[in-house]
Order: C-alpha cells, then sequence, then structure tokens
C-alpha cells in the first residue's frame, strides 16, 4: 500500500509539514531546541493505524521491520521519513538540511521501570523525534516524558510534562544539555521514535545493538525486569 492508493486509510490522516505549525503545539530553544506537537495524528486515525502495529512484547525500543507492520502502519512510517517532513522538522528545530542525514526508525511496545532515566541521546543522534501511540494514559505522571534544565533533577522540568497519548509527536535536537526522561512505569507504553544519525556506520551499529538486545531480551526477560525495579528517581545514563 502506497499513499496513492490507499483504500481505508484516509490520506488526510497522513503528518504534513503544515500540522507542525498547530497553535497547540511547543517550541523551545533555550535552553536546547524542542517541540512539542499535540496533534500531529487525528484521534480518528488510531484504530486503523494500531491494527497494524507490531506486537513488542519485550521492553524497549527495537529496530523498525516492515514486514512486521501492517500497511497502514508502514505508510505512516513512509511520510515521517520523506525528506520533506525531515527538513520541516529540522527547520524547527535549527537543524538545516535534516534529510541530509540517515534515519533510523524504532518501535517500542513495553517499558520497564529501568526505562526513562535522564539522559541527553548519544553524540551518534542528530535529532530525535518520538510520536506516542496510546490512545488512553492513567492521570499519573510516571511515563510522562519531562524535557530537562539539568542532569540530576526530574521535577527540574521545562514544559509540562508530555503524556504519551495517540498521535503527540516531541522532536529535540540532540546536544550535551538536552536532558529527558521519565519517572519509572512499566507495562504497555508504544512509540514510534525517529532518530537522524551522523552516518551510516551509526545506523548499522545502532540496529545491531537493538537485534542483540532484544534476543537477550526474549530469554531474559525476567531479569531484565527486576534490573532497575528500584530505581532511584532521578537517575540518569550515557546514551
Amino acid at each position: 500500500m502506497n499513499a496513492a492508493a490507499l483504500s481505508d486509510f484516509e490520506v488526510d490522516w497522513l503528518p504534513s509539514a503544515t500540522r507542525l505549525l498547530s497553535p497547540a503545539r511547543t517550541l523551545c530553544h533555550q535552553p536546547f531546541d524542542f517541540i512539542v506537537v499535540p496533534d500531529l495524528l487525528p484521534a480518528a486515525s488510531a484504530s486503523a493505524l494500531l491494527s497494524d502495529y507490531p506486537q513488542i512484547n519485550e521492553a524497549g525500543f527495537f529496530p523498525y521491520s516492515p514486514r512486521q507492520c501492517g500497511p497502514r502502519f508502514n505508510v505512516l512510517v513512509a511520510a515521517l521519513t520523506t525528506p520533506a517532513f525531515a527538513d520541516a522538522l529540522g527547520a524547527q528545530v535549527n537543524i538545516e538540511r535534516l534529510s541530509q542525514y540517515p534515519t533510523l526508525v524504532t518501535l517500542c511496545g513495553r517499558m520497564n521501570k529501568r526505562h526513562g532515566t535522564i539522559h541527553t541521546d548519544s553524540r551518534s543522534k542528530v535529532a530525535t523525534a518520538l510520536l506516542y501511540l496510546n490512545t488512553s494514559w492513567p492521570d499519573i505522571s510516571e511515563g510522562c516524558l519531562r524535557f530537562l534544565a539539568n542532569a540530576h533533577d526530574i521535577d527540574a522540568v521545562l514544559v509540562p510534562e508530555i503524556r504519551p497519548l495517540f498521535g503527540t509527536l516531541a522532536m529535540f535536537k540532540r546536544a550535551d544539555n538536552s536532558f529527558h526522561g521519565h519517572l519509572p512505569c512499566e507495562g504497555e507504553r508504544k512509540v514510534l521514535q525517529i532518530a537522524w544519525v551522523v552516518n551510516e556506520e551509526a545506523k548499522a551499529r545502532k540496529i545491531r545493538y537493538g537485534r542483540f538486545s532484544r534476543v537477550i531480551k526474549r530469554l531474559f526477560g525476567r531479569w531484565d525486569r527486576k534490573l532497575g525495579a528500584g530505581r532511584d528517581r532521578n537517575a540518569g545514563h550515557l546514551d
């Protein structure tokens, strides 16, 4: 299926550069560049897209495989990774021609409590976009993304925390102070992540690691779940 031959998947559901200008968006350039768009995807597209989302039982982010997804979700990924959309996103966070960088797409279905510790993303990343795909979220702070003023305080929020609700996009330019994280949560948390990385070598390395990590978690998921179950709320890590 492609965007020119969609049947039950509406073309106007697909993300566009104009939606990045939503009146509901949050755009910041200090202390680092980031944007939050709460309505990149309409709620009406949730049922169709989530029926094509793959089953991911292991916790964490793993490389996207079109073969494991349905056609409508693959159309969404294709739309999000076009050069035109990448450049439109990049312009919001002061990156010229973001499309010149290799694109790495990963998917998350579940989280363990050890995930979400404060970090900046690795220097091999130029920018990261997170598209949340959860049709509901409890009225709690756990699992809600926070852009932070420092590496030591999860409560040092720059803007109100971002609930991981369907259609919400959070994107930032990686910097040495692009601190972000969330309070520990466990269970289902669907996220599509797009990272623009410095070169093809970095992309290949991350794909290899992601595939290996998924195999290990499939075998030893119980221990992975216990590993950070009692982590400190202000814990951080190098990424």
